[in-house]
Order: C-alpha cells, then sequence, then structure tokens
C-alpha cells in the first residue's frame, strides 16, 4: 500500500507538465498551475501549518466548492500527517458547529464570503473555535496566498513528516447523516482510500489526458477519483459549481469526469427537447435514432444490421451528442444514485460510456463498477465488485463487503461501529442485492428506509417526518424521492385542526376532497414547510407535496400493527400522483 501524497510525489517524477490543475479565477478566465508551482506551493504550505504548531494526527477542516485550492490544503496536510474533514458548502449551522466540535477541528479553510459568514454565524452561536483562513480575498480574513507566503523562506525537510505517515493514519474524517439526523463520523485511513484508487485505476486508460472534475470534492467518490487522475497523470479542471459545468465541459473537453444521474438526466432532457423542435426529415431521423438507441446491447450481443443503423445514426445524430460534451469523452463514470437503465443503453449507443458504480463512504468508496472491459458491463447492474474486495449476500439478502478499503468505524462512536459489521467482520452496506451467474452485483431494494436522491444526497426520511409532525395540520406524512431529483412528501392533513384553521379564514371546507385542493390550503401546509425546514440542509427540503383525503390506517393496510408506515404500499397506492408531481416539477 501507500500514503494518499504518494500519487503527488509520482506525478512529480513522471508526468510534469505545464499544467496539471486549473480552476476559475474572479474573472471567470482559468488559472493554471504547473507541476512545478502546484507541488512546492503543497510544500510551503506543509510548512506554514507546521509553523502554527499543529501536530500528526490534529484535524483540519475544508469548506470549499472544487478547485485547485481544495487539493492543495488536502494534500499540504495528509503528507504531514494531519487529517482533513470535508464539510459541506451546503451544512446547517447546527451540522457544521457538531462535526467541527465533534472532530475537533483546529484550522479550518474556507473559500468564498458567503460560507466565511456561515462560519462567522456557528462561532458566534455554538461557540465553535477555529483558526479560518479563506481561498478568496476576504475583509478581516487570512487569504491562503498569505498563510502560504508566511514560510517561503523556511527550509524545514519534510521528508521527516512524510516517514512518519503510515498507511494506517487517518487520512480524513468523512461525516455521514444516521437514520437520527445526527451525523457520524466515517474514519478512512491512508490505506483504506489508496487500495481503491489503485484498485480502480485499470479505468483510466493511457490515452486520457485531462479530466473535468465538479461533483463535491466533500464526497469520497469525487475525490478518489480525483486521486486516481493524479495517479496517472492527468490534468484536472476544476469547476467550482454545477451553473458552469456545460460550458466547462466544451471550454476543457475532457476525455473522462464522473457525474450522478441527475445530471445526465438534465442532459438527456435538453438534448430531447432540441429534438422536438425539429422538422420534417431531420426530427424523424432524431427519433429513430434515440428509439434504436433504447434498444443498445451490451458490447458483443447487437447483430450486424444493428450495428449498420447504429453507425448510420452515430455519423448523423449521436456524434452532436459527443459534441455537446466536448466531443472527446472516453468515459463517464456515474455513481451516488441508481442510474436509470434506459439512460445507459442510449448514451452507449451515443458512443458515450458511461460506467456506473456502487458504494459508500464507509468503502471508500467503490465496491463494484462497470467497465468498457470485454465482457465489463451488464446493464441493470452496479458492475462487478473490485477484485481485492469480497463481496457476499446475506441470508437476508443484505450486501456485506470486507477488504482493504472498508472503513475501521466511525470516530467515537462505539455503538455505530458495531452495528455496522456481522460477526465475521462483514460490513453491512444496508442495500440488498444479489450477484448475478456471471458476477456483476446487482441492487434490488434498500434495508434501511435511508435512501439517495438522483442527485445522490442521502435523505433520512423519519427524521424528516418527526419535524414535520411539529406542525398541528399535519396528521401523518411520508417523505419519498427515492432516484428522484429532490424529496417529496405525502401528508394527510389533521382535518379536524384544518377544518377549524378554515373557518377562522372564511374558507369553505365542505369534504375532504374538496378542501385540500383550496390554493390558500396548499399555500398554508407550504408556509408549515418552509418554517419547518429552516434547519435541513437545502437536499432535505420537501419540495413538492401531495395532500391526500383518508387517513392511512391498519385496516386500510397502510400501517403495520406497530403503526410504522408500509412505505411500498403507500408508495404503490398513490403511484400515478407522485409520477405527475415530478413530471408537473419537470415542466416549470
Amino acid at each position: 500500500m501507500g500514503r494518499i501524497f504518494d500519487f503527488i510525489t509520482l506525478y512529480k517524477e513522471k508526468y510534469a507538465k505545464d499544467i496539471m490543475v486549473a480552476g476559475r479565477d474572479a474573472s471567470g478566465s482559468w488559472k493554471t498551475y504547473s507541476t512545478k508551482e502546484y507541488t512546492e506551493a503543497i510544500d510551503t504550505l506543509s510548512r506554514a501549518l507546521l509553523k502554527l504548531d499543529l501536530k500528526k494526527g490534529d484535524r483540519v477542516g475544508i469548506m470549499s466548492g472544487n478547485r485547485p485550492e481544495w487539493n492543495l490544503v488536502d494534500f499540504a496536510c495528509n503528507q504531514i500527517g494531519l487529517a482533513t474533514v470535508p464539510l459541506y458548502p451546503t451544512l446547517s449551522p447546527q451540522d457544521l458547529s457538531f462535526i467541527v466540535n465533534d472532530s475537533d477541528v483546529k484550522v479550518l479553510f474556507v473559500s468564498n464570503k458567503e460560507l466565511t459568514e456561515r462560519i462567522e454565524q456557528a462561532i458566534k452561536e455554538h461557540g465553535i473555535q477555529p483558526q479560518v483562513y479563506t481561498f478568496d480575498q476576504i475583509e478581516n480574513h487570512t487569504h491562503l496566498t498569505e498563510l502560504i507566503t508566511s514560510a517561503t523562506d523556511d527550509t524545514t525537510d519534510l521528508s521527516t513528516h512524510r516517514d512518519s505517515v503510515t498507511e494506517d493514519d487517518l487520512l480524513t474524517l468523512i461525516y455521514t447523516s444516521g437514520t437520527t439526523g445526527r451525523p457520524k463520523g466515517v474514519y478512512l485511513s491512508h490505506k483504506n482510500v489508496y487500495s481503491n484508487v489503485t484498485a480502480c485505476n485499470y479505468l483510466i486508460r493511457e490515452d486520457f489526458k485531462t479530466a473535468l472534475s465538479f461533483l463535491p470534492l466533500c464526497h469520497i467518490f469525487e475525490r478518489m477519483v480525483v486521486y486516481m487522475y493524479y495517479s496517472k497523470g492527468i490534468q484536472i479542471y476544476f469547476s467550482e459549481t454545477l451553473d458552469n459545468v456545460v460550458a466547462d465541459i466544451n471550454d476543457v473537453k475532457p476525455d473522462v469526469f464522473t457525474t450522478v444521474p441527475r445530471v445526465l438526466e438534465k442532459v438527456y432532457d435538453k438534448i430531447i427537447e432540441k429534438g422536438k423542435a425539429l422538422t420534417g426529415i431531420k426530427k424523424k431521423l432524431f427519433f429513430w435514432a434515440v428509439d434504436l438507441g433504447l434498444k443498445f446491447q451490451e458490447p458483443g450481443k447487437n447483430g450486424l444490421f444493428y450495428n449498420f443503423k447504429l453507425g448510420i445514426a452515430r455519423k448523423l445524430i449521436f456524434s452532436k451528442w459527443q459534441e455537446a460534451l466536448g466531443g472527446n469523452i472516453k468515459i463517464i463514470v456515474s455513481g451516488g444514485a441508481a442510474l436509470q437503465e434506459r439512460l445507459a443503453r442510449i448514451f452507449w449507443a451515443a458512443d458515450l460510456k458511461v460506467l456506473e458504480g456502487y458504494g459508500l463512504t464507509e468503502t471508500s468508496p467503490v465496491i463494484a463498477v462497470n467497465s468498457y472491459l470485454h465482457n465489463g458491463l451488464k446493464f441493470g447492474t452496479v458492475g462487478k465488485p473490485l477484485k481485492n474486495l469480497e463481496v457476499k449476500i446475506a441470508p437476508d439478502g443484505e450486501i456485506l463487503v470486507k477488504g482493504p478499503s472498508i472503513t475501521t468505524g466511525y470516530y467515537q462512536n462505539e455503538e455505530a461501529t458495531k452495528e455496522a459489521f456481522d460477526e465475521n467482520g462483514f460490513f453491512k452496506t444496508g442495500d440488498i442485492g444479489e450477484i448475478t451467474g456471471d458476477g456483476f452485483l446487482k441492487i434490488t431494494d434498500r434495508k434501511k428506509e435511508m435512501f439517495k436522491t438522483a442527485g445522490g444526497k442521502y435523505i433520512a426520511p423519519q427524521s424528516i417526518e418527526n419535524k414535520l409532525m411539529e406542525s398541528t395540520l399535519i396528521g401523518q406524512v411520508m417523505v419519498i424521492g427515492e432516484n428522484r431529483k429532490f424529496p417529496s412528501a405525502l401528508i394527510v392533513p389533521a382535518f379536524d385542526v384544518l377544518s377549524k384553521w378554515a373557518a377562522q379564514k372564511g374558507i369553505s371546507t365542505g369534504s375532504n376532497e374538496e378542501i385540500i385542493k383550496n390554493p390558500e390550503v396548499i399555500q398554508k401546509y407550504q408556509e408549515e414547510i418552509n418554517q419547518l425546514s429552516s434547519n435541513f440542509g437545502h437536499w432535505e427540503v420537501v419540495k413538492k407535496f401531495i395532500l391526500l383525503p383518508k387517513e392511512w390506517s391498519i385496516n386500510e393496510g397502510q400501517l403495520t400493527p406497530k403503526l410504522s408506515l408500509k412505505r411500498k404500499v403507500i408508495l404503490k397506492e398513490n403511484e400515478a400522483a407522485i409520477d405527475k408531481l415530478y413530471v408537473e416539477q419537470n415542466q416549470e
């Protein structure tokens, strides 16, 4: 094994180039860093951190979008034995304060004015006390370049510090939301992440030159893949916000990028909208190609006549899809949530090889991934498990995994750590799955109620439901959104309370079916949700809801004898309304 900063040493010795990394500056232009500039800045920042009297094992927080400074701080820390604590820019002040206090962050790097103000709010309200440094120039705060400059003349030999870092030392604490809503710090060592990088880097071929990174580096998925880029000498362009992704893709023309299904869905929807705007033969050709693409089978399984037609479709139609993504794409790696099989098929038909993978923060993260190699792809699955992992299915169907990339547990949380592993030391993923006869892993269900949105964000529905139930107007509620763009809710009003409120407002009550359609009633529930969601992360906020006219009951089959929600039953009963809800949102 090795240490993560060994990838930087490798890059410097084997791949040194004029552009190693790049990010947008304040004017919107690309600011590039050569290997010499970037690696020297890493070393100088390491010396500056040592001058702050930080010691091996101390924690340093990073709260920023994707930009070269993120990795600069990360490598400067991990080569002298400091552990980084990534902080999502969207964290609520409460969660932010909890994580900073729980992990004992000594120094905190923040990217911009908005996030700096949020840190200041957390300091004021919750008493956190890290030293704060900024990536942007912000009044009354020390800028990153000032910190680096303070150690320009420092000649401290870093080799002793590097030599003291072992593969088992803590690389990072990554906090994930538990079912109770209280974040848990996942302990990941250099060995955990390094082993995952080396197990996955067969996906990156020698002809891959440039990558675009826009998924949050706070998440282990993007972070591990970016380490993989460094290990292969790839130029990395960082896109700080999703707002600029399409423009950045066309500007950078990357060979590879990672994404979540939601982004691919947006790309597909925009392409289809353009197709609908065509007329005559062009429109017919476009949708002929789309229909053909949806029938695409794994490479080697498509017949001669199909391949002949596909060749025409690629030349006339799909070549434009490739141009829309820069024109150089070799592979796109998708993770964080389930990818619709139809999207995978049509992107492959367009010669845009989307490789769906699967994993968790606790597994550093990849457990399995599809590939472009012979027999490496199976639609509807998350690929074959990595060769350095042991994956098996428990008697109840839960996916269990063991190997060098699996966390040793949760920071300062023995109870959660004990619950996470079975008696044989296998990590319990909480997902239900099966392994096909030809060795592919297929996810079939969620063991726990927690789910992911299409954007890859975890949602703990029960904690949100419990909060919404604080409203006297809400009788019952179920939060939904598995693999959807955002969470929504099915709400059964507390009709007795609602009737009284309506009478006060002079609203005619009538039947339950009538009152839930009243615009003023709908607006009132929106206000209730807004008020109760103030402390949620933005991805947890219920964006849409459906008011239902009838209470869920044991007799009707929606509740268990313990009065727990039978989620699958309720989802099935309201399937049409839920689908309509998300379709209407897409049309807005």
